[in-house]
């Protein structure tokens, strides 16, 4: 969406803080012992508690068999992204990366975020891992700006990924958001990916989320028809923010 006046703006910002908050609580609880499904239980609570609704459940894309069963996606390890907390719960061990991926509708507005937690002692590989998706992040949205091509943001990423030996499935990538929880531009992870060419407007609400694999970049769809994984099994880690374009740069909403 395109941001028409401040009071779409401070919506945004106010759900952008509220999810942020949900995040971060359920990070701290992302333990050895915790389950995926203990984290849906706890965020659809939490949701109750700050007056917002879970946006994906219920959710149906385009291209999907059946609506989205779940308010978070929890994807752990080798699944890279799309995970379902509550159909069959995974239980989280040490040294487990789990990525936690949320969409809140605020007051007709929509608002989206990830993030992943080690659990417990990790290896320096995997915190390598993190560490490289929060710079790719960070990088591809030091790029945003009205006026910039998403391909910027894209070629961004896409180059911190490189320097670390990491790999950036090519089919995955951020996206418009606001009005609806996934709308053009599609914000690739690569320059050259659809709508690379696209030309950033003042106020344009995105989502940039890098996701990269320790390993291959080729991906398989689980039997339950939305869960990732990398095909050679290797560790995987996903961060994401929502932003708003402006004249002099990006305003990140997601964001403590």
């Amino acid at each position: 969406m395109i941001i028409k006046n401040e009071k779409e703006l401070k919506i945004l910002r106010e759900g952008g803080k509220i999810l942020a908050s949900l995040l971060k609580f359920l990070a701290n609880e992302t333990k050895e012992g915790v389950s995926s499904l203990d984290l849906e239980n706890l965020a659809r609570l939490k949701m109750k508690e700050f007056g917002v609704s879970p946006a994906t459940l219920g959710y149906t894309p385009k291209g999907s068999r059946r609506p989205y069963p779940a308010a978070l996606c929890v994807s752990v390890n080798d699944v890279i992204v799309h995970g379902i907390p509550n159909e069959k719960p995974t239980v989280f061990k040490e040294g487990d990366l789990v990525a936690i991926d949320c969409v809140i509708e605020y007051k007709g507005l929509f608002v989206d975020s990830a993030l992943t937690v080690g659990v417990g002692n990790i290896s320096k590989q995997d915190q390598k891992l993190i560490d490289a998706t929060v710079e790719a992040r960070q990088a591809g949205i030091a790029k945003a700006k009205a006026g910039v091509r998403v391909g910027e943001i894209n070629k961004a990423v896409s180059e911190v990924a490189q320097k670390y030996g990491f790999s950036l499935p090519p089919e995955l990538g951020g996206h418009g958001v606001g009005k609806s929880i996934h709308e053009r531009p599609f914000v690739g992870n690569y320059d050259g990916a659809p709508d690379s060419d696209y030309i950033l407007k003042e106020g344009e609400v995105i989502t940039v989320e890098p996701m990269l694999s320790a390993g291959s970049a080729e991906l398989e769809l689980l039997p339950d028809g939305y869960s990732y994984r990398v095909k050679d099994g290797s560790q995987t880690a996903h961060f994401e923010h929502t932003i708003v374009v402006t004249k002099n740069g990006a305003e990140i909403l997601t964001k403590l």
